[in-house]
């Protein structure tokens, strides 16, 4: 059970208590969710995008998929999904797939979905496919301070 050092060192420069989950080794968010017995609709999917200024991180549950024209018209920018080695770029001790929704840890700026505001608990990637980090509602409400908030994805 590890979690990458940067979110590691954010989390705990935050203060916020935080677990782990740990699971076998999956490929996707939904896998992870099903694998750690926990409700998809908890577990935060990250997803890198770019635009011509740089990235944003698109963060919603698991079971939803982005509507990337909504997300295109609430940035006001013309988006592309991030290439791998975009991602690895940016999120270098994590593995590819397995990038954890706390973007400041990355400089990343992040837009959360609405879905996600107001859960009670709430779970993500930790880094690798194989650790979910698990956080209270308010705890992962005050990871998430910078992010901006809007509705743009849809259950799938």
């Amino acid at each position: 059970m590890t979690i990458a050092r940067k979110l590691q060192n954010y989390i705990d420069a935050q203060g916020i208590a935080y677990d782990t989950v740990a699971h076998h080794r999956t490929a996707t968010t939904s896998q992870s969710a099903h694998a750690a017995r926990v409700p998809g609709s908890k577990l935060a999917k990250s997803v890198v995008v770019h635009h011509e200024m740089g990235y944003v991180l698109a963060v919603v549950p698991s079971t939803h998929r982005i509507e990337l024209s909504t997300l295109q018209e609430v940035v006001d920018r013309r988006l592309g999904l991030a290439s791998e080695e975009e991602v690895s770029a940016l999120f270098a001790d994590c593995d590819i797939g397995a990038v954890p929704p706390i973007g400041s840890a990355y400089d990343v700026p992040v837009i959360l979905d609405e879905s996600l505001g107001d859960a009670s608990d709430v779970y993500f990637e930790g880094g690798d496919h194989r650790t979910l980090v698990h956080v209270s509602g308010p705890n992962f409400r005050s990871l998430m301070k910078d992010a901006r908030l809007a509705r743009f994805s849809h259950v799938s």
